[in-house]
């Protein structure tokens, strides 16, 4: 067996692997039926967090419900190997994961059939904690390799679950920020606040214990722990279990003594989120605020369960609420919360900025991208679709008649094609948008003055000014409120609308871009043209007689032209844009990233600026691979002398890595949403 007193006589385990042990934030799952205890502790020693279990029975659902995405089957001892791999190899294979065996030498010989039903890597006993350490290290690149972030996501998934007692210094800033359910726990009312003010809040008698339980741990590098007493309550301990990730200190607390489990039943057992009652809680202490509602329905999920079985399904509705979280924390940050309500269907919660109707519909979309994105199983990728229905709060609601309207919307999310995504507004019923009423509708928008222009503002990736906008359209519909270019440009295709729609949209945008104060005289404008526009023989002399017009300079435009509107024929694009730029006009290509043409487009058309899409963009903060895409994309712009515009940026993640590669200017929500006119002025003042 291999125990702690197996280690090649008690020798130490050398600096720097005591340094890398704590360093290290993962979990392991652990089965072993002889020599469980032995096992747990050298994985701790290793600085891994051991979830352990004797018996294979039930074992894939407590592997799904834990934090582990790596498991080791112990098959040492006389057991029957292909009943214990068995166990655990369908739910790894659906989560993404790693499984390790562990096998006596004699029995290398049937490690090929083991590797064939699930296994990933293997273990000859009696191993040394060297090798132990090694094969943790190669299953962890695997599972971070296939799951483009996932160890992140569940560590962020720690601190965001409402029910979790946890905490987590942030070394940048100086301060230690708090679970939901620790911060109620201990009566603070802050969620990050300095170290000592957190320890203030122990008792006195037990704060040197504190003090020595951390230092010990930052010097030796291992696992440390201490305890005390809750604050007005010294008969109620917690213990704080401590380790180390990249150098900064994270606790997770639980309660020493009886009757303190008082969530239980907030958290659901398979995804580790809050249930529909922990849903209902949180929204009945947020009503005295707006709060929204997004509730989300996975598409087709019992032909997916039928055609997997049972343990990938459960796995891939832990993997979604990961994704979900993630997504909800890249876009709004700390405060909304993400529940399960029921077999396939899941809950965000917002208040503050992020409950406006339009940053809703933003993060349902993005939601929406990110659940299509193919899930791995084994040797499977699985695709799934969602539906959105979004609900917001009215005076004299409570969280049922809330959640009522947020499953109507959903409903009515489920009927409709499209995006997928319903809205219920605080004034108005269900914004279902009839696609033929939208046609009759856009005839008559133009005269009713509907069309109004709100603008995208851009920034230096290293500066807070504003040096330009994008003009962009919205339709502020009488019966569905306001609506998006998307909606809008795909109504005026399906009507032969689009050319006298492209043409108001420039009108109005240098209209009022030329009315601007001078304190707006640097500012370039861009404009987007479409596929049509560009069709058009007298499209150039049409477009310089609107700027010179209006009176704002050419010198200051830029021309978007989107991928797509460039397919059809390339040399004719050159040709225009050639001509534009020649009548002091800038030229860029929009939204590279989503086209078929992308190189030949940068290889044949005469172009100043490269604009990222948005999704490409926020790739950067996903998988490695993710990030050479998008670093490949930078450095070959900068290579052919353009410079680079990144959109939809909504991190300072993001758009750290983005300076990093080079690129030089960004828009999008994380320094300002498309504003009017007067608010663009008044920003810009003030």
């Amino acid at each position: 067996m291999l125990s702690r007193r197996d280690e090649r006589v008690g020798e130490p385990i050398s600096v720097s692997r005591k340094e890398r042990a704590g360093q290290s934030h993962h979990s392991l799952f652990l089965l072993s039926p002889d020599d469980r205890d032995g096992l747990t502790h050298v994985v701790r020693d290793l600085g891994w967090q051991a979830i352990a279990a004797r018996r294979p029975a039930g074992v894939a659902q407590r592997y799904l419900a834990s934090d582990a995405l790596i498991a080791l089957v112990d098959l040492r001892g006389g057991v029957d190997p292909l009943s214990l791999v068995n166990a655990l190899a369908p739910a790894v294979a659906a989560s993404g994961g790693a499984l390790i065996i562990l096998v006596e030498p004699e029995r290398l010989k049937d490690v090929p059939v083991l590797m064939q039903i699930g296994a990933t890597h293997f273990l000859a006993a009696s191993p040394t904690p060297e090798a132990v350490e090694a094969v943790l290290a190669a299953a962890q690149v695997m599972t971070d390799r296939l799951g483009g972030g996932a160890r992140e996501a569940r560590l962020t998934h720690r601190i965001r679950r409402g029910d979790s007692l946890f905490w987590q210094h942030d070394r940048g800033r100086g301060l230690v920020h708090l679970s939901d359910a620790l911060r109620r726990h201990l009566n603070i009312p802050d969620h990050a606040l300095p170290p000592l003010a957190l320890l203030r809040q122990v008792p006195r008698a037990d704060r040197q214990a504190v003090v020595t339980a951390l230092r010990t741990m930052v010097r030796s590098g291992r696992l440390a722990s201490f305890a005390h007493g809750a604050p007005g309550r010294p008969d109620d301990r917690l213990v704080h279990h401590l380790r180390l990730s990249d150098g900064a200190v994270i606790g997770d607390v639980e309660w020493l003594s009886d009757g303190h489990d008082r969530e239980a039943g907030a958290r659901d057992y398979l995804t580790g989120l809050l249930t529909r009652q922990g849903a209902i809680a949180w929204i009945e202490r947020h009503l005295d605020q707006p709060v929204t509602l997004l509730s989300i329905a996975i598409s087709q999920f019992d032909r997916m369960n039928a055609a997997y079985g049972q343990v990938a399904g459960d796995a891939l509705l832990g993997r979604i609420a990961r994704r979900i979280e993630r997504m909800v924390d890249d876009v709004t940050g700390p405060g909304p919360i993400v529940a399960r309500v029921a077999g396939t269907e899941y809950l965000v919660g917002l208040t503050g900025e992020a409950a406006a109707s339009e940053r809703a519909v933003f993060l349902a979309r993005r939601l929406m991208g990110a659940i299509s994105r193919p899930f791995n199983a084994g040797d499977h990728l699985i695709r799934l679709t969602a539906r959105c229905g979004i609900a917001q709060s009215r005076a004299g609601d409570d969280a049922s008649q809330l959640m009522r309207r947020a499953g109507t919307a959903l409903a009515d999310a489920k009927q409709a094609g499209g995006e997928g995504i319903r809205i219920l507004s605080s004034e108005k019923r269900s914004r279902q948008v009839d696609a033929d009423q939208l046609e009759t509708d856009l005839r008559l928008a133009l005269d009713r003055g509907e069309i109004g222009i709100v603008f995208q503002p851009q920034y230096p990736v290293d500066q807070q000014r504003i040096i330009g906008v994008e003009a962009l359209a919205r339709w502020n519909h009488p019966k569905y409120g306001a609506l998006g270019a998307g909606i809008l440009f795909a109504a005026a295709e399906r009507s032969d609308y689009m050319l006298p729609l492209s043409a108001h949209i420039h009108g109005e945008a240098l209209r009022q871009a030329a009315a601007w104060p001078a304190a707006l005289s640097t500012l370039r404008l861009s404009i987007n043209v479409t596929a049509s526009d560009i069709a058009q023989p007298d499209f150039m002399t049409a477009l310089l007689d609107t700027i010179d017009t209006s009176g704002f300079p050419r010198a200051r435009v830029t021309v978007e032209i989107t991928e797509s509107g460039l397919i059809e024929d390339v040399d004719a694009a050159a040709a225009l844009l050639t001509a534009l730029r020649t009548e002091g006009l800038a030229v860029a290509i929009d939204d590279f990233g989503t086209g078929y043409s992308s190189l030949a487009y940068l290889k044949s058309l005469p172009l100043d600026y490269l604009k990222i899409d948005s999704g490409l963009a926020q790739d950067i903060a996903g998988s490695a691979r993710d990030r050479i895409i998008v670093r490949g994309v930078i450095h070959m712009a900068k290579s052919l002398g353009l410079r680079v515009i990144a959109e939809g940026v909504e991190t300072e993640q993001q758009l750290d890595l983005l300076a990093r590669e080079g690129c030089d200017y960004f828009q999008g929500f994380l320094r300002s949403p498309a504003i009017a006119s007067p608010d663009l002025v008044r920003l810009i003042a003030g």
